[in-house]
């Protein structure tokens, strides 16, 4: 399986999107993302490089395998 790497804030918009969390707000360069699904909401920085630990940590909060994210980065 291969590893996660670090991608930009816009790549990471649209894989959690597609995944099912909606777009609620942003607060200074964060963006805040809901899932029915998950207790907390999804933060994702804008930043050009989202380090691997933010990227497991939000995948966790609503419950995306690693194959599932591998598959929604194809579909970008």
């Amino acid at each position: 399986m291969p590893r996660i790497a670090p991608t930009n804030w816009k790549v990471q918009m649209e894989v959690f999107q597609l995944y099912g969390c909606r777009y609620k707000r942003k607060k200074g360069s964060h963006h805040i993302l809901i899932h029915p699904n998950a207790k907390r909401a999804v933060v994702i920085p804008e930043y050009d490089e989202i380090d691997i630990d933010i990227i497991k940590n939000n995948m966790r909060t609503v419950g995306m395998s690693r194959d599932e994210y591998f598959e929604l980065l194809k579909q970008i």
